[in-house]
């Protein structure tokens, strides 16, 4: 049988196959083949910039933050030049309890603000939930359990003293499916990543704690993102990577799920390490002043991640708010603000507008979602689970209660259940073969994923390992886990509860014993991983950064034993994106295959749940599964293409990512974008589609306000000196001047340099409006209704399920993609009946980006509607006239 090829016993060749990569196109990150046709997207090497904006615009308080400013400004009236600084500078690294902190206003009982990881729990506590991943509630296509997953994450941040949790993430958004931290976020498709992004903020700042969405923006790959770090695996650069990315690109795929964030009330936004265009994330007016602050009309605060900053006056007038952790290099001492912020105002670097501007957005996302009301003390420690510590762990200073162990988990584990469950993908189920009964004769559980980790749950710092079942990826987007119910043990328990046979092997290489049970065993259930995460980590040769998309542990080699001896093998993946299936969709052994991402702490008991038909499976894909990596057509640079300067990674693929380069170069994927099986079928029919009345598209006029001046401080510089017999703590970042004169408190060679200050810069009078901004998230008329759509779903099998109708748009035109991705939603429904879908068409879903405009536009290419269950199943459709 052909099926038997490559059955071979693990060799120690094969168990290091996710080692190095020499498939990726360098020194570009596209393939030729994948380019777009827009002209556009064509860059030389070399030459991609990114043109200033200034000055950095000042919140208005737009919309349903009119009542958070107004409280704002009050706040921030009342302090002085000191506490600014102090509200908009980190402690330093390991300088406070959290993951980053600012300083204290005590005089008006203001505590430091908590920032704390991560997009999926509470990293570094105890007594926490372990929740699925970003990617995992993008499967579910379910705006319920998106935003009840922000809700109950807001609720245990909110209980452990958190102001601001780290999350959620739009960047990376996926271009490439080697991506380490495409797990975090969602999904590929800006669309669904929009709509995952505003349920999630919606659900944790209705918590009330702050979100932050990140990383802003195009932050694509972990390789090349921090000179320093990159040292550190033996690879010189000056400088971090730059994303070079054209304007239409930007706002059709990268900027759009951002903007649903802004739209949604996000409270803060993460600027990247990355370059783009050229010009560091966190000092590009571009982005931050023009697009975000401008265009978007973002009211929050932006605040840098981690070393992300690389300027003091640069960053501040480019629109960064807040700095974290507040010093240059972790646990130095050393701040591009704090002190040096402080001097800045007072030589007129920096107009004081401007920090009143940093200051009352940060204060105003603090009353917008209702911190004043629901802050309770830090009761944690980031630095140790012990009871009892420093306060300041890097000084060694103020020992005393540091952890008072809460436990903020409430109900969750339930929600966790059922997300893990709802957003598992049934892709292959040949002949019926699931569900199963809990009565088979003999079953048979193979592969290290199914089992523990010998060295615990939490035995790998930042989940740093594949070791046992992969229920959470590695890196700062992680947490602990309070226990974790393996695959193994939840599938034994189903078992023996019907005092049937169970065995299992964890051994990924025990080849004889695999083959022998195999075997035997009535039904196989093969569980195999692929990892990746945060380039501070190297877990087996990958940097962050997935080398291959194969499966880790010689998880081929385990499939093949299993399949090729037991003609009812049950294939079960968990892995953070994409891998390569080989022939196992159409291998008759293999009779099922399931998708089951990154569950969190209730792993075992969500996939049991499917396999033994407690819930009718209803995820869908989030990404496409293709049948080699060069059909993605995108991917990541591993190796400097500019000797030892910044590398450039071009997006010349334009907006055709994921499914949409499929599309491009038609080739077919093993699983589509969208594709799901469930227990039971479903129908689709009578597509109508609605015109309404709206008017045209106006396009924002007029001008803003001047800035506002909530403060007028001396430039007595004595009065900045640290106070008379103040103990300072060693290493911690505090606003005060060292000395009277300022270029000796600066200790700055660029000291009263020349060009500090772009022009335009330091003007606070009225500034004009962006025509395609005027709201939160956008021009207003944006979001106008043009269409309703609606479908009729029928579940015409004999048990009830839960179908994701899909609404796709054509847009005509030569540049655009064959669809893209508008609407969806999760219908439940019983057997032998119907439910109706109901989607709304946007302005902004069927407009394009006019780079010359500077604004959105509807073109007259002709348009057409969609709907179906997945990409490439559309069985309905209509023109839009």
């Amino acid at each position: 049988m052909q099926w038997l090829t490559g059955l071979l016993l693990a060799s120690a060749e094969l168990v290091n196959a996710q080692d190095g990569n020499t498939t990726a196109p360098f020194p570009n990150a596209t393939y030729s083949n994948a380019t777009s046709p827009d002209p556009a997207t064509s860059q030389t090497p070399g030459t991609a910039f990114s043109p200033p904006y200034y000055p950095s615009p000042w919140g208005s308080g737009t919309g349903d933050w009119a009542s958070a400013y107004e409280r704002a400004r009050a706040f921030v009236g009342q302090l002085t030049l000191l506490e600014k600084v102090n509200l908009t500078t980190g402690v330093g690294w390991q300088g406070g309890r959290c993951v980053g902190e600012t300083g204290a206003i005590p005089r008006l009982g203001f505590r430091g603000l908590c920032l704390q990881d991560s997009p999926l729990g509470i990293r570094f506590t105890d007594y926490n939930s372990a929740f699925p991943a970003g990617v995992n509630v993008a499967a579910t296509f379910d705006r319920g359990l998106a935003f009840a997953r922000g809700e109950a994450m807001g609720q245990e941040h909110r209980g452990k003293g958190v102001d601001i949790q780290l999350g959620p993430v739009a960047g990376p958004l996926g271009r490439a499916p080697a991506g380490g931290r495409n797990w975090e976020g969602f999904s590929p498709d800006p669309a669904l990543t929009g709509i995952m992004m505003a349920q999630t903020i919606q659900g944790i700042q209705g918590a009330g704690v702050i979100a932050c969405a990140k990383h802003f923006i195009v932050n694509e790959q972990e390789h090349f993102r921090q000179a320093p770090e990159e040292a550190g695996y033996g690879v010189i650069i000056n400088d971090s990577l730059s994303s070079n990315v054209d304007d239409a690109t930007m706002h059709e795929t990268y900027l759009w799920p951002f903007a649903d964030a802004v739209r949604a009330g996000v409270g803060s936004i993460m600027c990247s390490y990355n370059q783009i265009n050229n010009s560091y994330g966190c000092q590009n007016s571009h982005m931050l002043n023009y697009l975000l602050k401008g265009e978007l009309d973002f009211q929050g605060f932006v605040l840098s991640d981690w070393q992300a900053q690389h300027s003091g006056v640069g960053s501040a007038l480019a629109g960064m708010d807040m700095s974290m952790p507040g010093d240059v290099l972790f646990d130095t001492g050393t701040s591009y603000w704090g002190t040096n912020l402080t001097v800045a105002v007072l030589n007129g670097t920096i107009p004081e507008w401007r920090l009143d501007d940093m200051a009352t957005r940060i204060v105003a996302a603090w009353y917008y979602v209702g911190r004043d009301q629901s802050q309770v003390p830090i009761n944690f420690d980031s630095w140790t689970l012990d009871t009892f510590g420093y306060q300041h762990y890097v000084a060694e200073e103020a020992f005393g209660l540091i952890n008072e162990h809460v436990d903020v988990r409430a109900e969750h584990s339930t929600l966790i259940r059922q997300i893990g469950s709802a957003s598992t993908v049934l892709l292959k189920n040949n002949n019926s073969a699931l569900p199963l009964t809990g009565r088979e004769k003999f079953t048979a559980v193979f592969g290290n994923d199914a089992g523990g980790n010998p060295l615990g749950p939490n035995g790998c710092p930042d989940r740093g390992c594949d070791n046992g079942t992969l229920a959470m990826a590695w890196g700062s987007g992680t947490a602990n886990f309070p226990y974790l119910v393996t695959p193994e043990t939840a599938i034994q328990n189903e078992v023996v509860s019907n005092n049937g046979v169970f065995q299992s092997i964890t051994d990924n290489f025990a080849g004889t014993q695999i083959l022998s049970l195999a075997s035997q065993a009535t039904v196989a259930i093969v569980f195999v991983n692929a990892d990746s995460g945060e380039g501070f980590i190297n877990v087996d040769g990958n940097v962050g950064d997935r080398n291959n998309l194969t499966f880790w542990q010689g998880g081929d080699v385990l499939v093949q034993n299993v399949s090729a001896v037991c003609n009812n093998t049950i294939l079960v993946m968990h892995t953070v994106g994409p891998v390569l299936l080989g022939n196992y969709s159409e291998n008759p052994n293999i009779t099922a295959i399931l998708w089951a991402g990154l569950p969190g702490e209730q792993s075992g008991n969500s996939i049991a749940d499917i396999l033994y038909g407690r819930v009718n499976p209803g995820a869908k894909l989030p990404f496409t599964l293709g049948a080699a990596r060069e059909d993605y057509g995108t991917d990541l640079l591993y190796i400097p293409n500019e000797g030892t300067g910044a590398p450039q990674v071009s997006f010349t693929e334009g907006n055709f990512i994921d499914y949409r380069a499929f599309d491009s170069a038609n080739i077919t994927p093993v699983y589509e974008f969208g594709f799901g099986l469930s227990y039971t079928t479903f129908s689709y029919s009578n597509l109508s589609v609605s015109k309404l009345n709206v008017s045209s598209y106006t396009p924002t006029t007029g001008v803003t306000s001047a800035a506002p001046v909530l403060g007028n401080s001396t430039n007595d510089t004595s009065q900045y000196q640290f106070p008379s017999n103040f103990s300072a703590v060693p290493l911690y970042i505090y606003p005060y001047l060292n000395s009277t004169d300022l270029e000796a408190a600066a200790n700055d060679s660029d000291y009263g340099s020349s060009d500090s200050a772009p022009a335009g810069s330091q003007d606070g009078s009225p500034q004009p409006l962006l025509a395609a901004g005027g709201a939160p998230g956008g021009n207003p008329e944006l979001y106008d209704v043009l269409y309703q759509v609606e479908a009729t779903i029928t579940n015409v099998g004999s048990i009830a399920g839960e179908e994701v109708a899909q609404l796709y748009i054509s847009l005509g035109g030569p540049y655009d993609p064959k669809i893209v991705l508008r609407n969806f939603e999760r219908l439940s429904i019983q057997p032998n009946s119907s439910a109706t879908f109901h989607a709304d068409i946007t302005r902004r879903d069927i407009s394009n980006w006019d780079t010359s405009a500077q604004n959105w536009d509807i073109s007259s290419s002709p348009k057409t509607v969609y709907v179906g269950s997945s990409s490439r199943s559309l069985p309905l459709s209509g023109v839009l006239s």
